[in-house]
């Protein structure tokens, strides 16, 4: 994505900045994508289990609304632009067009699940990149985020299995 640094006193390189920023930019599109994509099963779930599973997509949506915020003001501290727009977010987003026809849980709870599974993988990944660039507290903040988002699998996978 290569976004404009400002100038800082932070002990980081303009080059691991550059590097964890756009990772932080990635990871801010698909959080917001993920988010929407969470509100679209929230707003249109239906049949047996809808209070249970309006509750918990809302939930779920709540937090990665916290997640949204904590990437961005990581970006701002590194002197990085946080590239935050709906439209921006559409197109670097890691997970694939939500099924806008889908009305039961399982087609909700299965659509998410892939995605929630997409995005940990991408947190996984993104730990690891950006300890190897030394940025110590920024793969801390993907691991804080990663522990919430494999419970959270792990909760719909729940409501999947038979």
């Amino acid at each position: 994505m290569g976004t404009k640094l400002y100038d800082t006193r932070l002990d980081l390189s303009v080059e691991i900045r550059q590097q964890v920023t756009d990772i932080l930019n990635q990871t801010l599109a698909t959080t917001l994508d993920l988010k929407t994509q969470t509100k679209q099963a929230h707003w249109n779930v239906k049949g047996n289990n809808f209070l249970q599973l309006h509750e918990l997509f809302d939930e779920l949506a709540g937090e990665l609304d916290e997640y949204v915020d904590l990437i961005a003001e990581r970006i701002t501290a590194l002197a990085g632009v946080p590239l935050g727009t709906a439209r921006v977010a559409s197109q670097n987003s890691l997970i694939p067009e939500y099924p806008l026809d889908f009305v039961t849980g399982v087609d909700h709870l299965t659509a998410l699940a892939d995605r929630f599974a997409t995005y940990g993988s991408h947190l996984r990944d993104a730990i690891a990149k950006t300890g190897d660039l030394g940025d110590a507290d920024t793969s801390d903040l993907y691991t804080e985020i990663s522990r919430t988002i494999d419970k959270r699998l792990w909760f719909l996978e729940a409501h999947l299995y038979k």
